[in-house]
């Protein structure tokens, strides 16, 4: 398995020095992991999805503006 080196600093190495009971490597596995999936995600958004996505949300948005004005 490759190793990556991840820099963090003085303060954030106390706190995490606190959680020996925690895997670190693990938990930054998952965050990679997990970005990476978020990220293909939006690759394999198409335009179309973009434009259903973004007329959702300004549905959305006119009706709540619509019910504070009331």
């Amino acid at each position: 398995m490759p190793t990556i080196t991840v820099n963090v600093d003085d303060a954030l190495k106390e706190r995490m020095e606190k959680h020996p009971e925690i895997n670190w490597s693990e938990v930054t596995r998952q965050a990679i992991r997990n970005k990476i999936e978020k990220l293909e995600l939006i690759d394999e958004l198409t335009d179309a999805d973009a434009d259903e996505i973004a007329a959702k949300i300004n549905e959305s948005a006119r009706k709540r503006l619509e019910e504070e004005s009331e």
